[in-house]
């Protein structure tokens, strides 16, 4: 009908937009679980007392909710930098599987090592690769627990 077939399989620049807008929709279930469980464990009479004051709906979002919603979101921020260093294997092998076009944009850690096991049964080096990824993403919880503990010893984890 006049517009163009686009080949998704075989042009890797489609790709990176793709996973970002999967990642996204993956996760936004989970998290608007979570932040409307965060939401609703506010106490409404602040809420109230702010209306009745003359708050308009967005003073109240900006003045009572979203700085009452800061511990959450510290605490999932942390929980999240975990897996900077750890791709979402499911996500990027569904999608695009062993497609050799796709490797350049496609191709995390863990697709690399699955693919090497499959290919070499070189199980030391997925072994030495998921300890990586660990010891990694340890490092990176830490040293921001560590920033967040010196601006804000309430919202660190430990």
């Amino acid at each position: 009908n006049g517009l163009e077939k686009i080949n998704f399989m075989n042009d890797p620049s489609i790709w990176p937009g793709l996973f970002v807008f999967f990642h996204v929709w993956k996760g936004l279930g989970y998290g608007s679980v979570v932040y409307l469980a965060a939401i609703t464990g506010i106490d409404q009479e602040i809420c109230e007392a702010a209306q009745i004051d003359g708050a308009g709906i967005l003073q109240r979002i900006f003045k009572i909710i979203i700085p009452l919603l800061k511990p959450t979101i510290v605490v999932l921020l942390l929980l999240h930098l975990g897996n900077i260093i750890k791709g979402d294997f499911g996500m990027f092998y569904n999608l695009t599987g062993n497609n050799a076009l796709l490797y350049d944009v496609s191709d995390i850690i863990d697709t690399f090592v699955y693919r090497s096991m499959i290919q070499t049964q070189n199980f030391g080096m997925s072994a030495a690769a998921g300890l990586y990824q660990s010891v990694m993403g340890f490092a990176i919880i830490m040293v921001s627990n560590t920033v967040i503990r010196k601006l804000q010893p309430d919202y660190s984890l430990f």
